[in-house]
C-alpha cells in the first residue's frame, strides 16, 4: 500500500473515531438530562362524597304513608348509581327487610326529567343518571307498626327510625346528610340529631351511622326538660296516661347521676328520651332512646318496671353504643353482624339496670338478688340450658332470639336473662378474688378508657382478660363452663364467699307432675311447649294439641291444675285432645314434681370477710 493510501486510511479511522466519540458524548449528555428531568406528577383523584338531603313528609297520616324526597348532588356521580335500604337496625338483631314497605319509587334529574331505574335486588335500586350531577329520588313507605325498631304514622303521631325509612348511596356510609321534616299540621319534631341553625325542623348527621342511630317522634308531644351534671336532657311523651313528668325527670336524674359516678362523665352534649304510651320495649342510641310503655303503668311496681326500662336503655349509651363488641360498629346494614358478646351487651346491661336503681335508692337494696333468684327459677325450667351456651345464644340471635318456636325451651336460652345472671356471678367472682378491691364496675371503666377512648372494639377474649386482670387470678374455669360451655352452674361456690347462698323454696316432691306448658286462647286450652323428658313429652302429646278432657272430665286451665294437684308421682291420667280436628287419647304417667322457685339468701353465721364483702356489694361499689 502506498504512503498516500496509508495516510488516507489513518485519516478515515481518526474521523470515524471522532464522530463515534462525539455521538457517545452527546448520547451520554442526553441520558444525563433524562435522568435529571423530573418525573411527571401523579395526580390522585380524591373521592368527593355526595351531598344528600332528605325531606320526610306526612301529608295524609291516615294512609300510614311516609313520603320521602331524597336529593343527591355529586360531582363524581356514576353513570349508574345505586341506593340501598338497610335490612336491619342496630340494637335489634333480626333481618327485617325494610325495603318491603317501599312503593311509588321515582327518579328524576336536577331539571325534573325522568331517569330510568331498576331494582337489582331486594333492597337496591339502580338509576341511570345520564351524566347528571344532581338527581332526586322519591318514594313512599308504609308505616303502621309501632315498635322501637319500625315506623308508624297515623292521626296521633309519626315515629320513625331512619334505618327503616331512609336509603343510602352505595359505598357512601361516611357521607353527611340533612333531614328536613314536614310535620302534619302543627305537630312538633323531636330527635337526637343537631338542628341546622336557622332552618325549622331540619337536622344534620355527619355520617350514616349517626343518621341511622337517631329516631324521630313527630306529634303534639308533651315535653319535660331537665339538667344533670350540666348537660340538658328531656322527655318527649306521646299519648295520655297516668304518668307524672316531674317525678319521671327527678327519678331519671338519679339514674343518670349513678352512671356519672361510675364512668366519671356524660359523653354527649344532650340526651332525649322519646316515650310512646303504647306497646312496650326500648332501643338504645348514642344520645337518645326510644321507649314504649303501658299508658297506665306509672304507679307502684309497674312504675319500677318503667324505671328499669329507662335504666337499661340509658346504660346502653355506654355498654354497646361506646363499649362496642367486636362486630357492632361500623355496621354492615345489609347483612347480619355476628358477635358472641350479646350476653355482655344485653346481659350486663340488664344486670346494671337493677344495680343502678338500687344505688339510686329507687328500689329496695335486695332487689338485685331477688331479681337473680327469679332468673334462676326460670333457667332451671329450660332444658335448653344444656344445649346452648351464652356465646352460642349470642351468635344465634339472628335466627332464634326474635323467632322462638315451640321447641325453643329445649334448645335455647336467653342471653338477656342468663347473661344478667352470669354477669352478676362474674361481679361476685371479681370481688372475691380481689378481696373486695375490684368489681364489674372496674371492667366497665377499663373498657371505656382503654377501648372506647382509643377507638377500639373489644373481643370475647378481651372481656375475659380484663376480668382476670382486675380479679388478679385466672377465670378460665368460669368462662369455660358458664360462658363458652353449658355446665350446670354451681351457684353456692360463687355465692358463699360473698356471704350469700341459694335456697330452694319448692324442693322436689312426690306430687304428680305433668310438665307441659299450657295456654288458653279463645276459650281453647292448648299445649304451648313441652320441655324434654317430662311426662308430657314421654306420653306422645304434642304442642298445639287442644286438651278437651282428663279422665273423662271436661277441663279448663284452672280445673286441670286443681285436678292434677291431687295426684301423686306414678299415677296414670288419660288426656283427651283434638289434634288436626281428630279426637285422640293419651295416657300420661305422672312424675315427681322437680325442685323449683329459688331465692338468694344471706349466709348464717357469716365470717368477717363474708360480712364485709356482702355489705360492700349491697351498699356500694368495690372498695367502698
Amino acid at each position: 500500500m502506498s504512503m498516500k493510501a496509508i495516510k488516507a486510511k489513518v485519516l478515515f479511522l481518526l474521523l470515524v473515531t471522532f464522530i463515534f466519540s462525539a455521538y457517545s458524548d452527546a448520547d451520554a449528555q442526553r441520558r444525563k438530562k433524562r435522568k435529571k428531568r423530573p418525573k411527571p406528577k401523579v395526580v390522585k383523584v380524591v373521592p368527593v362524597p355526595p351531598v344528600v338531603n332528605y325531606t320526610v313528609s306526612m301529608s295524609k297520616p291516615w294512609t300510614h304513608l311516609l313520603e320521602v324526597d331524597m336529593r343527591m348532588d355529586w360531582t363524581q356521580m356514576p353513570r349508574k348509581v345505586e341506593v340501598k335500604m338497610p335490612v336491619w337496625t342496630p340494637g335489634s338483631y333480626l333481618i327485617r327487610e325494610y325495603a318491603k314497605h317501599v312503593l311509588d319509587f321515582v327518579a328524576l334529574d336536577g331539571a325534573g326529567n325522568s331517569l330510568d331505574w331498576r331494582k337489582v335486588n331486594k333492597n337496591t335500586w339502580q338509576i341511570d343518571t345520564k351524566g347528571a350531577k344532581s338527581i332526586r329520588l322519591g318514594y313512599r313507605s308504609f308505616a303502621n307498626n309501632l315498635t322501637v325498631r319500625t315506623n308508624e304514622l297515623n292521626d296521633e303521631h309519626a315515629f320513625f327510625t331512619p334505618a327503616a325509612l331512609l336509603m343510602f348511596p352505595k359505598g357512601q356510609l361516611k357521607a353527611a346528610s340533612i333531614v328536613k321534616v314536614k310535620p302534619y299540621k302543627n305537630w312538633k319534631v323531636a330527635t337526637g340529631l343537631p338542628e341546622v341553625e336557622g332552618v325549622a325542623n331540619t337536622f344534620k348527621a355527619k355520617n350514616y351511622d349517626i343518621l341511622y342511630d337517631s329516631p324521630f317522634e313527630v306529634s303534639n308531644f308533651k315535653e319535660k326538660k331537665f339538667v344533670v351534671e350540666g348537660k340538658p336532657h328531656r322527655y318527649v311523651v306521646t299519648g295520655e296516661g297516668n304518668y307524672d313528668l316531674d317525678k319521671m325527670a327527678a327519678d331519671t336524674t338519679k339514674i343518670i347521676e349513678e352512671c356519672y359516678k361510675l364512668f366519671g362523665e356524660l359523653p354527649y352534649d344532650n340526651y332525649t328520651f322519646i316515650l310512646n304510651l303504647r306497646g312496650g320495649g326500648g332501643l338504645e342510641h348514642l344520645n337518645s332512646t326510644a321507649l314504649q310503655f303501658n299508658a297506665n303503668g306509672f304507679r307502684g311496681g309497674a312504675y319500677r318496671g318503667f324505671l328499669g326500662l329507662v335504666a337499661h336503655e340509658y346504660f346502653h349509651l355506654w355498654n354497646v353504643k361506646r363499649l362496642r363488641p367486636d362486630a357492632l360498629g361500623p355496621f354492615d346494614y345489609e347483612n347480619e353482624n355476628y358477635t358472641k358478646l350479646l350476653w355482655v351487651a344485653e346481659g350486663a346491661t340488664s344486670y346494671y339496670s337493677t344495680v343502678l336503681l338500687k344505688r339510686a335508692g329507687l328500689v329496695p337494696r335486695n332487689r338485685v338478688v331477688s331479681a337473680i333468684g327469679g332468673i334462676i327459677s326460670g333457667l332451671q325450667r329450660r332444658p335448653g340450658r344444656f344445649q346452648t351456651s351464652l356465646e352460642e345464644a349470642s351468635q344465634d340471635a339472628w335466627i332464634k332470639s326474635y323467632r322462638p318456636d315451640e321447641n325453643a325451651v329445649n334448645t335455647y336460652i336467653s342471653y338477656y336473662s342468663k347473661g344478667q345472671l352470669v354477669n352478676f356471678l362474674l361481679d361476685l367472682k371479681i370481688r372475691t378474688l380481689s378481696g373486695g378491691a375490684k368489681s364489674l364496675d372496674d371492667v366497665m371503666r377499663h373498657l371505656y378508657t382503654e377501648f372506647y377512648k382509643k377507638g377500639k372494639n373489644y373481643t370475647p377474649e378481651d372481656y375475659q382478660k380484663i376480668s382476670e386482670m382486675l380479679a388478679g387470678a385466672s377465670l378460665d374455669d368460669f368462662f369455660g363452663k358458664y360462658v363458652r360451655g353449658r355446665d350446670e352452674i354451681d351457684y353456692n361456690s360463687i355465692l358463699n364467699p360473698i356471704g350469700m347462698r341459694i335456697e330452694t323454696l319448692r324442693p322436689e316432691s312426690s306430687k304428680g307432675f305433668f310438665g307441659a306448658n299450657l295456654r288458653t286462647t279463645n276459650n281453647r286450652l292448648t299445649i304451648r311447649s313441652i320441655p324434654a323428658n317430662t311426662p308430657a313429652w314421654e306420653s306422645g302429646l304434642n304442642t298445639q294439641d287442644e286438651i278437651i278432657a282428663v279422665d273423662g272430665r271436661r277441663v279448663n286451665l284452672q280445673s286441670l291444675n286443681s285436678y292434677l294437684s291431687g295426684k301423686k308421682a306414678g299415677d296414670k291420667v288419660v288426656f283427651y285432645v283434638f289434634r288436626f280436628n281428630r279426637l285422640r287419647k293419651f295416657e300420661v304417667t305422672l312424675g315427681k314434681t322437680p325442685a323449683s322457685l329459688y331465692r338468694i339468701m344471706r349466709v348464717e353465721n357469716s365470717t368477717a370477710d363474708q360480712k364485709r364483702l356482702y355489705d360492700q356489694f349491697m351498699t356500694g361499689n368495690a372498695g367502698q
